[in-house]
């Protein structure tokens, strides 16, 4: 076609301005005058398809399978522009009028339909206007992606202002490609975080995608992905339907692919068509279905295949109004062939969903050809609310909000030059400026006005397909999405009123693994996508307190996990209980045995303290001897029950002193032993040193040395109660610690070397003659102690905790006891039994 002014075209041909637009079989337009015109590029057929028909052999493009859904959109046009019209405030003293032209969801004719408009005539002629002086405000349109993209491009040349009420293609974003494009929905980029929000909030992690196989399916997977990925949601696979040609959208090859899936969810995206519904088989009949807004604006498509889309999930915008009011019932009821004689919508609707002959031959000629269903005469009583879609059952106000907006910022446009000039001039340039600054306030919800994208903000109402007992799917609403809520509260969803496909109603399973129990980690598979995985337990000292947690967190010092691994808890305190061991009951008994029968011995002493056995061998010394066994015994309770401070310097500085104490006097028994031999001579010069002063200087004088040591020890590093969190795990160890390691080995080294000292003596006076030779006793308890102390030392190097506390609690009473049992026993054997020995006449027959 020729591209110059109206009538010029027997000028020749100029393939630079050359434009080949084909040629529809019929156009479906609606017009209406007006002062200002609003231009409709809308979809109401599916598809069309290239015919030659039998009558005059001629070819050429028809419209195929109408959509009830969308000529009720056509209806919702008509009835904004008439109440725009009969509202004396909105547009004074100005009507509106519309040209609508069918899209039949195909991006030719789209392109054809917005020529066709701005030419005004049957055959368009771009970049120019035959009507005259007519005032095109902007564009309503389209449906769908496809055919609102190309019509974009072209409006945003010629700068005409569009608001789409379908499409949600993300490219239409782009604000300096798009200026003049708005939209009374939101983009995919919008829809999709919603739609990953819900899979996150059912736990759906692995899911599958069926989308067209054409641009906006190819957009919407990438745009879909990105979301998807954001929540930790995989895809398993994505199987893409052909939409191209008829007969060509055959999903057999992924029939396979789908039937082993191991999801039970998958996404519908894509253009929204009958093709891609026939393409959809069986096996979705036990998958759940999650459909974008794009389909749930085109929820008639899903009606060629009902028992699929039983029990899906779809969002639908949700806005601040309706069209279920009284007016619009009036309205619909009204809207009659015989009150419309001459209406070709009205006669359009009658013709294609009630059968009606229409009075246009060719009309029913061209019907009856494309479509399977035959016409006839109606009775009249037909009423357009007999139709689905008519009925007052869906009332989106999607097309008649568009209408609305427009109209109102006409208005205030309008307004505008009024107060400027008091005249109307009409410029279509600047009404965008007029939609970017429009808004719609309710007193229940939130502000409505387009973004900086172009997109009327609104939520989405998230609806389950139930068929009913009249073979249609009906939407309930069981939850929404709020964008502008906060973040935790913008998806609102009650899953009990939910239908599901699975046998007892339950949540559909969609996860390439199972959940990972708290107590585990996810693990990822080597090759594998995030959400499949395995679980692991935590390591030692790590909990997760949350189902599918991505690693585990470490316990605080002082807590352990539980038995599960699920939380922390405090960790066990372990030291030498009174109440709770009962080695430490067995201990505190042997030690309070041990110190009766010592004070029991020490009450013999006394009372035969007159004896010749008890003055034999110094009984001052024994009588010193019998006390310090008693405190060490008594010794034993400072290590018993939790440690403190306190106690744990007393323990070892008890013990050392007592013990030192005792061995002190068992030196000095013996060196007595050997002075009183020595001065048995004649003229022994060892006669002076007998008495009590040599034996209690020996005393003083090495157990002043022991005290000093443990005082310095107490002055430089005095020992502390020290928690032990490392050693045993879940177990805190309440310990004591030496604060000077030096200072715990020269009391027990200086304690050994008394010991060892008096054992050598004692060895060597063992033999000498005595009235009751006490070093051969003492060689023996002495024997007996360093055996002792040299076995524990290992033995408390090797241990750990309370352990070390018993070999410790061992080696004293042991030690004690020997003391007790190889000094004393024997004595008071004598003393209680042999009394006939205890005499001074039989122990001057022994010494002699």
């Amino acid at each position: 076609m020729y591209v110059g002014p109206c009538g010029c075209r027997n000028q020749p041909l100029n393939p630079a301005c050359h434009l080949q637009i084909f040629k529809a079989v019929k156009e479906y337009e609606y017009m209406q005058e007006g002062d200002i015109i609003i231009g409709g590029v809308m979809a109401s057929y599916f598809y069309m398809f290239n015919y030659t028909f039998p009558w005059d052999n001629s070819t050429g493009f028809a419209c195929l399978t109408p959509n009830q859904q969308a000529y009720r959109y056509l209806v919702d046009f008509r009835f904004a522009i008439e109440q725009i019209n009969k509202d004396p405030a909105r547009l004074p003293n100005l009507t509106l009028g519309y040209h609508i032209s069918d899209s039949c969801g195909d991006p030719r004719k789209a392109v054809r339909s917005v020529f066709q408009i701005l030419s005004g005539t049957r055959e368009p002629v771009p970049n120019y206007s035959c009507v005259g002086k007519r005032n095109i405000a902007g564009f309503i349109g389209d449906l769908i992606s496809k055919t609102t993209v190309p019509i974009a491009q072209i409006l945003s040349v010629l700068r005409y202002t569009q608001i789409s009420y379908g499409a949600t293609d993300p490219s239409l974003r782009d604000r300096a490609a798009f200026p003049y494009f708005f939209r009374t929905i939101q983009s995919d980029e919008a829809n999709y975080f919603a739609l990953s929000k819900l899979l996150r909030h059912f736990g759906w992690t692995w899911v599958g995608i069926i989308t067209s196989n054409d641009m906006s399916g190819e957009e919407e997977i990438h745009s879909l992905a990105k979301y998807l990925n954001r929540e930790g949601v995989c895809i398993e696979f994505t199987a893409k339907v052909k939409i191209s040609k008829a007969n060509d959208f055959s999903l057999n090859q992924y029939k396979s692919i789908i039937g082993r899936s191991s999801t039970s969810v998958f996404i519908i995206s894509g253009t929204a068509s009958v093709m891609f519904v026939d393409a959809l088989h069986s096996a979705f009949t036990q998958k759940t279905l999650i459909l974008s807004p794009n389909w749930g604006n085109n929820d008639i498509v899903l009606g060629y295949n009902i028992i699929i889309f039983n029990n899906s999930l779809v969002f639908v915008p949700r806005y601040h109004y309706d069209l279920g009011t009284p007016e619009m019932s009036r309205f619909l009821e009204d809207l009659h062939p015989s009150k419309f004689p001459d209406d070709e919508l009205i006669e359009d609707i009658f013709l294609m969903f009630h059968l009606c002959l229409s009075k246009d031959q060719n009309k029913n000629n061209l019907y009856e050809y494309t479509s399977p269903h035959t016409l006839f005469n109606c009775t009249g009583q037909e009423r357009i609310t007999d139709l689905y879609y008519f009925r007052g059952e869906t009332n989106s106000p999607l097309v008649h909000l568009a209408v609305d907006i427009m109209s109102q910022a006409l208005h205030e446009m309008n307004m505008l030059f009024i107060r400027k000039s008091n005249q109307h001039p009409y410029k279509y340039q600047g009404l965008h400026h007029f939609l970017k600054n429009y808004q719609y306030s309710t007193q229940t919800g939130p502000t409505s006005s387009f973004n900086e994208h172009g997109e009327y903000m609104s939520g989405l109402w998230i609806y389950n397909y139930i068929i009913s007992p009249n073979r249609y799917l009906k939407r309930k609403l069981i939850g929404e999405f709020s964008p502008w809520a906060p973040p935790d509260q913008q998806l609102n969803v009650t899953p009990s009123l939910i239908q599901w496909k699975t046998d007892i109603n339950k949540i559909p399973r969609a996860q390439c693994s199972d959940n990972c129990l708290p107590g585990f980690r996810k693990a990822i598979k080597p090759r594998a996508q995030s959400c499949c995985y395995d679980c692991v337990p935590c390591s030692e000292g790590e909990i997760s307190n949350t189902t599918d947690s991505e690693s585990c967190i470490q316990c605080p010092d002082m807590e352990w996990p539980n038995e599960q691994k699920d939380q922390c808890i405090p960790k066990i305190e372990e030291f030498l209980s009174f109440s709770a061991d009962v080695i430490s009951v067995f201990f505190s008994f042997i030690s309070v045995l041990f110190f009766v029968i010592t004070a029991v011995t020490l009450g013999i002493f006394l009372k035969y303290q007159d004896s010749p056995i008890v003055r034999a061998n110094n009984r001052s010394l024994s009588f010193l001897l019998l006390v310090s066994i008693k405190l060490s015994f008594l010794s034993v309770f400072l290590f018993l029950g939790r440690p403190v401070d306190i106690t744990c310097m007393l323990r070892i500085i008890t013990f050392g002193i007592t013990f030192s104490i005792a061995v002190s006097s068992l030196l000095a028994k013996t060196i007595m032993v050997c002075v009183a031999f020595k001065a048995t001579k004649p003229g022994s010069s060892w006669r002076k040193w007998l008495g009590v002063k040599l034996p209690n200087s020996v005393v003083l004088f090495c157990s002043s040395i022991q005290i000093i040591i443990c005082m310095t020890w107490l002055a430089i590093s005095p020992p502390f109660q020290e928690l032990d969190i490392h050693t045993s795990p879940g177990t805190i160890i309440i310990q004591c610690n030496e604060g000077s390691a030096i200072g715990f080995y020269s009391v027990i080294g200086y304690m050994g070397l008394l010991a060892a000292v008096s054992f050598v003596l004692a060895f060597l006076a063992r033999s000498l003659p005595d009235s009751f030779n006490e070093a051969k006793y003492i060689t023996f308890s002495m024997l007996l102690f360093c055996s002792v102390w040299i076995t524990m030392i290992p033995a408390y190097l090797s241990t750990k905790g309370k352990n070390t506390v018993c070999v410790e609690i061992f080696a004293i009473l042991t030690s004690s006891a020997g003391l007790l049992a190889c000094i004393f026993l024997p004595k008071c054997y004598i003393i209680l039994f042999r009394p006939e020995i205890n005499t001074k006449s039989h122990l001057l027959e022994n010494k002699s």
